[in-house]
């Protein structure tokens, strides 16, 4: 009898086979000819050659449901082997602006009309500049193109990094060891990325620096090929943190810049790099700047009111 091993590396085997190999049964029962027999990332295949075959080609549907959709359900499963074909990625509203779907299937989209050009941007230039009040999207916008270009295998890893100084706090006066004293300063992101990334595919990326999140003093010596790097709260970089940081832009590298020139934290005898950047690079071709605002904002509907309250104060 005609036997087949297939490797599978595209998916954990527990969101292909299901916890106790239910996923597994659920295989079984559509292919009662074959036998099927899973260890590790190994599914050994007996049977004939038409069912092996047959079965190879909804496995690979199976997997590219869960690549694009990041889900896979038993229903989900069951659906796409009484299917011809794979689910075509219907989902309720309009997926024109969709940029990828998150966990458990949730589409994440540009919502506004200058998240919508900031994603425009990002695909005509390798350098890009994301200004906005918080909450308008920005970061969370770009991390999810970040995302994208990773599943698209467009890059090979993604680079998230933020000044370690901000509201006047050092990291010398926190308590805790290093890592202790610089994850507060992180958390948007790893919560950003927690919306997209299961949480083990998450874990193993970061395990294996495929994800790699860390301070902007970090990045100095290094230069980031296949990568998609994004700096955020960029305004309170110094001029030459700002320097240091673009030319660590290595070969097909994308780099997105975010912040909020009205937030600056620097010690007011310091000028805010982002700011100085935007000013020495406005002229040259290949650099997108989008600007965002009070009308981007996404979170709780006061957020919009009190950015508007603070900016007519400041004016």
């Amino acid at each position: 009898m005609p036997e087949k091993i297939l490797h599978i590396e595209a998916i954990d085997p527990i969101e292909l086979l299901g916890i106790n190999n239910s996923k597994l049964e659920i295989l079984k029962r559509a292919f009662p000819k074959l036998q099927l027999i899973a260890r590790g990332h190994e599914i050994k295949i007996i049977g004939e050659e038409h069912g092996i075959t047959e079965f190879e080609e909804k496995l690979h549907e199976v997997i590219g449901f869960f690549d694009r959709f990041n889900r896979l359900s038993d229903d989900d499963l069951v659906e796409i082997l009484n299917a011809s074909s794979a689910k075509n990625g219907q989902t309720d509203g309009n997926t024109d602006d969709l940029i990828l779907f998150g966990n458990n299937g949730k589409p994440i989209k540009a919502l506004t009309t200058n998240q919508k050009r900031l994603v425009e941007e990002s695909f005509k230039n390798d350098l890009l500049f994301a200004l906005g009040p918080a909450g308008s999207g920005k970061t969370y916008t770009a991390i999810a193109l970040a995302v994208r270009a990773l599943r698209n295998r467009e890059v090979k890893r993604i680079v998230l990094s933020r000044p370690a100084v901000e509201a006047g706090e050092r990291l010398g006066f926190l308590p805790g060891d290093l890592k202790e004293k610089i994850d507060p300063y992180l958390q948007p992101l790893y919560d950003a990325l927690h919306d997209m990334i299961p949480p083990k595919k998450l874990e193993s990326y970061i395990e294996e620096g495929i994800v790699q999140i860390a301070p902007l003093a970090f990045m100095r010596g290094r230069t980031l090929d296949n990568a998609f790097v994004i700096l955020d709260e960029a305004q309170n970089t110094t001029m030459l943190q700002m320097k240091m940081f673009l030319t660590r832009m290595g070969i097909n590298a994308k780099f997105i810049v975010t912040g909020d020139v009205t937030q600056v934290d620097l010690p007011k005898t310091q000028d805010s790099g982002l700011i100085q950047a935007l000013r020495i690079l406005e002229n040259i071709e290949g650099i997108s700047v989008v600007e965002l605002d009070e009308t981007d904002i996404v979170r709780h509907r006061l957020v919009r009111a009190i950015v508007k309250a603070y900016e007519k104060h400041t004016h």
